[in-house]
């Protein structure tokens, strides 16, 4: 059972993605509506059911605003896994200093990129002039707040599903792509 389920609040706002477990815990105690089902069926004794893929929490919760962190995850989500210097897609990927900290690189949004180890190795604490490197995406802080991690949401974009409740934002590569393949 290592599906995953996305969990909306009674607005239908994203709040969540849990694990097939916590959806039919949370099914079989009545504090959820089912608004889609997998193909997958789970037999129990007392009979089978398909098994959720979306539910809705018929209470509403109350949330602050999220707030984004910088972090190696989101990073490798803004970045989608690319090599933002060769375009080599991977999940062996390092973080680099676009400017060097050396040279006066600070450890923000626009500075750090994904990078796969043969071109972080070529750039060291160089700057791009002087490697002859060109970022093929510039780095900046997503516009967006997802109430659900920024991997989580990226993640969901690419669920047909899904899509229909998460926000769409114009800066996701993520999702754009997955847009695109679904259209070819």
């Amino acid at each position: 059972m290592s599906h995953e389920v996305l969990v909306l609040n009674s607005d239908y706002e994203p709040l969540n993605v849990c694990n097939m477990k916590r959806a039919i815990s949370l099914m079989f105690l009545g504090k959820v509506d089912v608004l889609h089902t997998n193909s997958a069926i789970i037999h129990t004794i007392s009979g089978s059911f398909d098994l959720p893929s979306v539910v809705r929490l018929r209470r509403h919760v109350r949330r602050p605003m999220p707030e984004l962190r910088l972090s190696r995850r989101s990073i490798f989500a803004r970045d989608n896994y690319t090599c933002q210097y060769c375009g080599h897609t991977s999940k062996e990927l390092t973080i680099d200093h676009v400017i060097p900290k050396r040279l006066g690189g600070a450890t923000t949004w626009d500075n750090l990129v994904c990078c796969c180890r043969k071109c972080n190795t070529k750039k060291g604490d160089k700057s791009l002039q002087k490697v002859c490197f060109t970022l093929k995406r510039l780095p900046r802080r997503p516009k967006y707040v997802p109430f659900i991690s920024l991997t989580k949401y990226l993640d969901g974009a690419r669920n047909t599903i899904w899509r229909d409740y998460l926000p769409i934002f114009d800066d996701v590569p993520a999702q754009q792509q997955a847009i695109n393949e679904e259209g070819n």
